[in-house]
């Protein structure tokens, strides 16, 4: 049967060419001491929001809504690193990613969430994504499974490299108006490698912003 286009593809195409530089290969590796690409000297407040993201809460962690419906399941099958600053970054990239999602079952790119872990290069990123579902009359459903990561600091103690890789083999498209899930077949496309530099929000709370995303598709080392 002929493949189908996914959402996910096509959302994730439609950023690409839009903002998105793609990760160098396999064996481009930067050692520890190297310099995040895309990494700001220091974090700066967001710019592109009229409104600041919404204030940490007690009753949760930063006190920001990233719950999704019941058939979007977002998985991080990875380890914290014992870094501090590291473990919550990558905990806030989850959280970047789970906004991203929660956006495409709100239909608005403006949830708190969104504008909460996302900032500069990573706002446009994750607006682009949303609009592309919501363009396109679709939810989402399944699993999207994240792992193998990998974390970096940068030298000013502020920003943090994630890095891993994401199988959306699982995890479809749904048509808004037909309720008809836009499945498809096991494909090279179901494979991309993300890396997402984390800069720490200048409050004093332990918020990380996805500022920069750097996406390999059709990634052969992921599977």
């Amino acid at each position: 049967m002929k493949r189908r286009t996914s959402p996910v593809a096509a959302a994730l195409a439609t950023a690409a060419a839009l903002l998105l530089t793609a990760c160098g290969s396999e064996d481009d590796k930067s050692s520890d001491n190297d310099k995040i690409a895309g990494a700001d000297q220091g974090a700066e407040t967001p710019k592109e929001s009229t409104e600041p993201p919404a204030a940490p809460a007690e009753d949760k962690p930063d006190g920001v809504d990233v719950s999704l419906p019941k058939d979007m399941n977002l998985v991080f099958d990875w380890t914290k690193p014992a870094d501090k600053n590291e473990a919550a970054a990558m905990d806030d990239a989850a959280n970047f990613f789970r906004a991203i999602y929660r956006g495409v079952d709100k239909r608005t790119t403006k949830d708190a969430a969104v504008t909460s872990y996302a900032t500069g290069d990573g706002l446009r990123y994750a607006e682009t994504q949303i609009d592309a579902w919501i363009d396109g009359g679709w939810t989402a459903t399944g699993t999207l499974r994240h792992y193998d990561a990998t974390t970096r600091s940068a030298t000013n103690g502020t920003s943090v490299e994630v890095a891993f890789c994401a199988d959306s083999g699982e995890f479809f498209g749904k048509e808004i108006k037909t309720k008809k899930i836009l499945k498809t077949n096991p494909s090279i496309e179901d494979f991309d490698y993300y890396k997402i530099v984390m800069v720490k929000f200048p409050t004093g709370t332990d918020l990380w912003q996805a500022s920069k995303v750097f996406v390999e598709t059709k990634a052969a080392k992921c599977k």
